[in-house]
């Protein structure tokens, strides 16, 4: 049997640990499938510190959260054994020793990874892991700027160039790479053509709204195919309306349920792995960034355990 959640009928929801979704932790079971995992990391910022804080913030606003998901018709944590793994202590002064540490952990989870950050350097050493599973993945980036820059002041791992290191490091299959909700002000054109170069597709926050949800779903699926695929959410894909509580929000963004409703689009996809970054719960109000990372990430699991109890039957 698996152990799920802390039942809310018998312990108020905003009594007891902050696990994710009130779930036991790693150290309380005897394996897991799935690990929910924090990265308290934000030293790759280009703007707006205080990421370092959104796993907390996630995991505080996750308590509502309940044991079933009805659009994708699953009880993720009875079908698998989900669990909340802590935190991973990065080096908060030294980003290649950071970047080290969270691939090194990563690794040693033997369960399929959600992790919540962080700034989006965190997803180079997360598709290391990946990719040393897997081979080169298939990636699904959602997010409102490219992160496929070269360097920030000479730096070559922030939070803007997560994706061209990953290319480079033949860590992901650019044949089926996409960004979605991408808008906003560029350094000039030479962004995109760069982009192009390395391989990725663009679905932009305007292509979600004019081509709508269905056809941007099979745009994707079509790109991705039968491929091990990662998926990477910057919450500031979401407009300011709906995730205020980032460090380079930008206006003209998806809505919340656009996010999940293209999410739940990849029932039946190959997912290895996903992260949730840029959370910035100083900058929130009232929880609705902390409640929409919350939110994601428990489709993303939930599309995980769907995934898992297929294999099984």
């Amino acid at each position: 049997m698996n152990i799920g959640p802390v039942d809310s009928s018998r312990v108020p929801r905003f009594a007891g640990p902050a696990t994710f979704a009130r779930l036991p932790r790693l150290d309380q079971v005897e394996r897991a499938d799935v690990a929910v995992v924090g990265v308290p990391f934000d030293a790759g910022v280009s703007y707006r510190p205080g990421a370092r804080f959104g796993p907390a913030a996630v995991r505080e606003a996750s308590r509502l959260l309940r044991p079933y998901h009805p659009a994708l018709d699953v009880s993720p944590f009875e079908r698998v054994q989900v669990v909340d793994a802590g935190d991973v202590a990065a080096n908060p002064f030294d980003i290649p020793a950071a970047i080290e540490a969270i691939e090194g952990a990563a690794e040693s989870i033997d369960a399929k990874l959600v992790t919540i950050g962080g700034d989006h350097t965190i997803a180079l050493p997360l598709l290391r892991a990946a990719a040393r599973k897997h081979g080169p993945v298939a990636l699904l980036h959602f997010d409102a700027h490219l992160d496929t820059w070269d360097t920030y002041f000479g730096a070559e791992y922030t939070h803007g160039t997560p994706f061209r290191r990953a290319v480079e490091e033949g860590l992901l299959d650019t044949e089926a790479v996409s960004h979605v909700g991408i808008r906003g002000p560029l350094y000039g054109k030479k962004d995109l053509e760069d982009d192009r170069r390395l391989g990725f597709g663009i679905l932009t926050a305007a292509d979600v709204l004019r081509r709508g949800l269905d056809e941007v779903i099979d745009v994707l699926r079509q790109r991705i195919g039968g491929r091990p695929l990662y998926v990477s959410v910057d919450i500031d894909v979401l407009d300011p309306a709906h995730a205020p509580g980032t460090g380079t929000p930008e206006a003209g963004g998806l809505t919340s349920r656009e996010l999940l409703e293209i999410l739940r689009g990849l029932a039946g996809c190959d997912l290895v792995g996903a992260d949730v970054v840029e959370v910035a719960p100083a900058y929130d109000h009232a929880e609705i960034t902390a409640i929409a990372a919350s939110h994601v990430a428990y489709d993303l699991v939930s599309l995980l355990a769907l995934q898992m109890q297929e294999k099984q039957t």
